[in-house]
């Protein structure tokens, strides 16, 4: 693995669009529902453990969080939604800034999205996958916790979110990923390469 992800560091985080950093170089975003195992896959991605808080209390993180691996490349932690115990009120401005986001940044290359193996393709999920299609955004599919199926259902649930997506006309590559035994961790870091550019800019070995 690139030894570019394992330089990453907390930069700041934003409550609204007007606090984020510059608009400028590379960002890929990560966004999940509150219990699909985000902070756990940023942390098994960059190879260090407590950069992305995992919560026992899901929805805890309302803040967009920015973690940079050098002064052109972020991963930004979205936060997690569809489970967080907070106003509707809240609910509501919350997703006008994530679609604000996603559809007017322009230094964002891909979006990751998170989703529990068992139960993809939630509601909110459809729609974060609508506005990042509406904002011509390239989006990878983790189907997280796949550990906790036998290889059979995983694959199975696998191609059944491939189809729903179809369905939907919802574009999107998608994978079986594990934070618990790092199983897709590598197929996970070709796409960040990707979007990064890393061969072309140079990663930091």
């Amino acid at each position: 693995m690139s030894q570019l992800y394992r330089n990453a560091y907390y930069t700041g985080s934003a409550t609204q669009l007007s606090q984020l950093p510059e608009d400028t170089g590379f960002e890929v975003a990560f966004a999940g529902r509150s219990n699909a195992g985000k902070s756990s896959a940023i942390n098994t991605i960059t190879g260090i453990r407590s950069l992305a808080r995992t919560s026992k209390t899901p929805g805890r993180t309302q803040m967009i969080n920015f973690f940079h691996f050098d002064d052109q490349r972020a991963l930004v932690d979205l936060p997690g939604y569809g489970y967080a115990k907070v106003p509707e009120k809240m609910k509501q401005k919350w997703q006008q800034t994530l679609a604000k986001y996603l559809e007017t940044r322009q230094s964002l290359r891909g979006l990751m999205m998170m989703m529990d193996v068992r139960h993809p393709l939630k509601e909110f999920d459809l729609q974060m996958l609508s506005w990042a299609n509406q904002a011509d955004l390239s989006v990878h599919i983790l189907l997280t916790k796949a550990d906790k199926l036998k290889n059979s259902a995983a694959k199975q649930s696998l191609l059944k979110v491939v189809a729903e997506l179809k369905n939907h006309d919802l574009k999107a590559s998608v994978q079986l990923f594990s934070s618990l035994n790092k199983s897709g961790r590598d197929i996970a870091v070709q796409k960040l390469d990707e979007w990064f550019e890393v061969e072309l800019v140079g990663s930091t070995e």
